[in-house]
Protein backbone atom coordinates (compact mmCIF):
# COMPACT_ATOMS: atom_id res chain seq x y z
CA UNK A 1 0.00 0.00 0.00
CA UNK A 2 1.71 3.45 -1.08
CA UNK A 3 1.75 5.89 1.50
CA UNK A 4 -1.28 7.87 1.70
CA UNK A 5 0.04 11.27 3.13
CA UNK A 6 1.22 11.34 -0.77
CA UNK A 7 -2.45 12.57 -0.69
CA UNK A 8 -4.18 15.50 0.33
CA UNK A 9 -5.80 14.95 3.38
CA UNK A 10 -9.42 14.45 2.97
CA UNK A 11 -9.98 15.56 6.29
CA UNK A 12 -7.96 17.97 8.76
CA UNK A 13 -9.28 18.22 12.55
CA UNK A 14 -8.12 19.32 16.18
CA UNK A 15 -8.74 16.59 18.45
CA UNK A 16 -10.48 18.36 21.45
CA UNK A 17 -10.91 17.45 25.49
CA UNK A 18 -14.86 17.36 24.66
CA UNK A 19 -13.75 14.43 22.37
CA UNK A 20 -12.76 12.19 25.04
CA UNK A 21 -13.43 8.85 26.52
CA UNK A 22 -13.46 8.35 30.35
CA UNK A 23 -9.84 7.09 30.32
CA UNK A 24 -9.08 10.55 28.66
CA UNK A 25 -7.91 9.06 25.21
CA UNK A 26 -9.91 10.38 22.50
CA UNK A 27 -13.12 8.32 22.05
CA UNK A 28 -12.89 5.60 19.09
CA UNK A 29 -16.21 6.73 17.68
CA UNK A 30 -14.76 9.81 17.19
CA UNK A 31 -12.14 9.07 15.08
CA UNK A 32 -14.55 6.51 12.76
CA UNK A 33 -17.10 9.66 12.48
CA UNK A 34 -13.66 11.43 10.97
CA UNK A 35 -12.68 8.80 8.53
CA UNK A 36 -15.86 7.82 7.42
CA UNK A 37 -16.22 11.46 6.40
CA UNK A 38 -12.90 11.22 4.41
CA UNK A 39 -14.03 8.02 3.22
CA UNK A 40 -17.89 10.10 1.61
CA UNK A 41 -16.19 13.05 1.11
CA UNK A 42 -13.87 10.95 -1.72
CA UNK A 43 -16.72 8.71 -2.71
CA UNK A 44 -18.34 11.50 -3.41
CA UNK A 45 -16.30 12.92 -5.54
CA UNK A 46 -15.85 9.66 -7.83
CA UNK A 47 -19.37 8.65 -7.66
CA UNK A 48 -20.50 12.63 -8.71
CA UNK A 49 -22.73 12.51 -5.90
CA UNK A 50 -24.83 11.70 -3.08
CA UNK A 51 -23.08 8.63 -1.40
CA UNK A 52 -23.89 6.11 1.46
CA UNK A 53 -21.65 4.60 4.41
CA UNK A 54 -22.45 0.69 3.97
CA UNK A 55 -19.57 -1.10 4.96
CA UNK A 56 -16.69 -0.54 7.56
CA UNK A 57 -14.49 -3.80 7.56
CA UNK A 58 -10.92 -4.50 8.68
CA UNK A 59 -10.27 -1.39 11.47
CA UNK A 60 -7.50 -1.32 13.03
CA UNK A 61 -6.60 1.13 16.25
CA UNK A 62 -2.82 1.71 16.64
CA UNK A 63 -2.00 4.21 18.63
CA UNK A 64 -4.22 6.36 20.74
CA UNK A 65 -5.07 9.92 19.53
CA UNK A 66 -4.32 12.23 22.33
CA UNK A 67 -6.12 16.15 23.23
CA UNK A 68 -4.30 18.54 20.88
CA UNK A 69 -3.38 16.04 18.03
CA UNK A 70 -4.06 17.14 14.82
CA UNK A 71 -5.69 14.62 13.01
CA UNK A 72 -5.23 13.77 9.04
CA UNK A 73 -7.57 11.42 7.16
CA UNK A 74 -6.56 10.34 3.93
CA UNK A 75 -8.84 7.69 1.82
CA UNK A 76 -7.65 6.35 -0.97
CA UNK A 77 -9.73 4.43 -3.99
CA UNK A 78 -9.18 0.37 -3.74
CA UNK A 79 -12.03 -0.38 -5.80
CA UNK A 80 -14.70 0.61 -7.89
CA UNK A 81 -18.15 -1.54 -8.23
CA UNK A 82 -21.44 -1.23 -10.03
CA UNK A 83 -22.68 0.78 -7.25
CA UNK A 84 -19.93 1.02 -5.03
CA UNK A 85 -16.69 2.38 -4.06
CA UNK A 86 -14.32 0.70 -1.18
CA UNK A 87 -11.66 3.12 -0.12
CA UNK A 88 -8.62 2.42 2.62
CA UNK A 89 -8.04 4.99 5.19
CA UNK A 90 -5.82 5.82 6.81
CA UNK A 91 -5.98 8.44 10.12
CA UNK A 92 -2.48 10.21 11.26
CA UNK A 93 -2.09 12.01 14.35
CA UNK A 94 0.58 14.40 14.80
CA UNK A 95 1.05 15.53 18.49
CA UNK A 96 0.90 18.67 19.57
CA UNK A 97 3.08 18.86 21.89
CA UNK A 98 6.30 17.41 20.07
CA UNK A 99 5.30 17.12 16.10
CA UNK A 100 5.87 13.80 15.53
CA UNK A 101 3.60 12.06 13.07
CA UNK A 102 2.49 8.18 13.56
CA UNK A 103 -0.83 6.04 11.91
CA UNK A 104 -2.98 5.35 14.51
CA UNK A 105 -6.03 3.85 12.79
CA UNK A 106 -6.43 2.60 9.57
CA UNK A 107 -9.48 0.49 8.12
CA UNK A 108 -11.79 0.13 5.04
CA UNK A 109 -14.71 1.74 4.34
CA UNK A 110 -17.25 0.56 1.53
CA UNK A 111 -19.85 3.51 0.01
CA UNK A 112 -22.91 3.29 -2.70
CA UNK A 113 -23.71 5.60 -4.78
CA UNK A 114 -27.54 6.74 -4.26
CA UNK A 115 -30.06 8.35 -5.99
CA UNK A 116 -32.77 11.42 -4.87
CA UNK A 117 -34.33 8.29 -3.33
CA UNK A 118 -31.55 6.66 -1.29
CA UNK A 119 -31.53 3.91 -3.97
CA UNK A 120 -28.41 2.69 -5.20
CA UNK A 121 -27.70 4.18 -8.66
CA UNK A 122 -24.48 2.56 -10.56
CA UNK A 123 -21.23 4.64 -10.10
CA UNK A 124 -20.02 6.58 -13.04
CA UNK A 125 -17.41 5.83 -15.22
CA UNK A 126 -13.81 7.91 -14.32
Amino acid sequence: MPDLRDLQPAVRTLAMPADTNPSGDIFGGWLLAQMDIAAGTVAFARAHGRVATVAVDGTAFHEPVLVGDIVSCYAEVVRVGRTSITMHVEAWAKRGRTGEELKVTEGRFTCVAIDEDRRPRPVPAE
